[in-house]
């Protein structure tokens, strides 16, 4: 009798024990599943040592500090994970947790991104970065979730401009017949199509044999990138028109997202967020070493003073936008 008192006993504890470490709810996994390492997957286009990988690396390092190390963002750069639009299409089922890529490609998921990377739309870099703070930019964020993304932040990518390997580009007439890579979004290339150029879409990390094989004739993007790349050795023709700045965004799988608590989601947010002034510090520094460097390997750089053709060339593409993406452009212009 007493031995099978005892077992009684034994059988009650224990299934107490169970149910306080479990927090009383079935399934819940209790405090030490709660405190179960979470490892998380970035996927990163560019170098290590690249501003925007920067960014990805002081982003995982506020999220690992803020959860004392519990999960765990690692970041894979140099394109190891796939180019930005086969990643984007991963981080959208799920298979990868985040991505840092150009709103560009992302435009073909998410169509109102159009709004944001029109040609010549912004003054200026400080112009572009308050509206990314402000509503119109967090309405951004927040309007990717209907297609399985988690907007967390925007980093900065400086002003694209024209390079080729052909000749010297003053006027848009210059471009006339040249096969310039344009990202594979629509808008870039409708945008270069209108400048009598043939845009011709092409994954980021084949353009340095395209040029150097005269499969493409020229490209368009920042200092740093025509730097990195070392594309500036193979198209010494620089053009400074600055026909676009397009905001580089962080994004997380919702699947991956929706898997964690509700604390854990905004210590995410919270330091995506926090991450952007160090990049865009990150950036503005690249941009004076990438400048000097380029100037110094005798490359000829021709500056735009006034773009007035230019930006006439671009107002069909105004023109087409549904009335609530323009109504969104004259937002952004209204921001001082």
């Amino acid at each position: 009798m007493k031995k099978n008192l005892v077992l009684v006993l034994i059988v009650l504890l224990t299934a107490a024990g169970t149910l306080f470490a479990g927090g009383g709810q079935e399934g819940s996994g209790g405090a030490a599943e709660a405190q179960k390492p979470i490892v998380l997957r970035l996927a990163e286009t560019h170098a290590a040592d690249y501003p925007t990988t920067k960014g990805d690396f002081y982003f995982a390092d506020l999220v690992k500090e803020r959860t004392n190390g519990r999960i765990t963002i690692e970041v894979y750069p140099s394109s190891q994970l796939g180019e930005e639009k086969p990643v984007i299409e991963q981080v959208q089922f799920g298979a990868i947790d985040f991505t840092r890529v150009s709103i560009s490609p992302l435009s073909a998921f998410s169509p109102n991104f159009d709004a944001l990377q029109m040609p010549y739309l912004y003054r200026n870099a400080e112009h572009m970065w308050k509206v990314l703070k402000s509503d119109i930019g967090k309405e951004f964020l927040e309007s990717l979730e209907p297609a399985n993304f988690v907007g967390l932040g925007w980093f900065e990518s400086g002003a694209r401009s024209f390079y080729n390997s052909k000749r010297e580009v003053k006027t848009p007439a210059d471009l006339k017949g040249m096969k310039i890579r344009v990202q594979q979004a629509d808008i870039m290339v409708n945008m270069v199509n209108a400048l009598g150029a043939v845009a011709t879409p092409m994954p980021f990390g084949e353009v340095y044999s395209g040029l150097q094989t005269g499969v493409i004739d020229g490209a368009e993007n920042n200092w740093p990138s025509y730097y990195s790349t070392s594309h500036y050795e193979v198209a010494k023709y620089y053009t400074l028109d600055a026909h676009t700045r397009v905001p580089e965004i962080i994004i997380a799988s919702k699947i991956s997202m929706d898997k964690l608590s509700a604390e854990d989601q905004e210590i995410i947010r919270e330091a995506a967020w926090d991450s952007m002034d160090y990049q865009r510090q990150q950036w503005a520094d690249y941009v004076k070493v990438a400048e000097e460097k380029i100037r110094a390997a005798g490359n000829v750089i021709t500056e735009i003073k006034d773009n007035s053709a230019w930006q006439a060339a671009m107002q069909p593409m105004y023109n087409a936008l549904s009335p609530e993406l323009q109504e969104v452009v004259k937002k952004i212009r209204a921001v001082k």
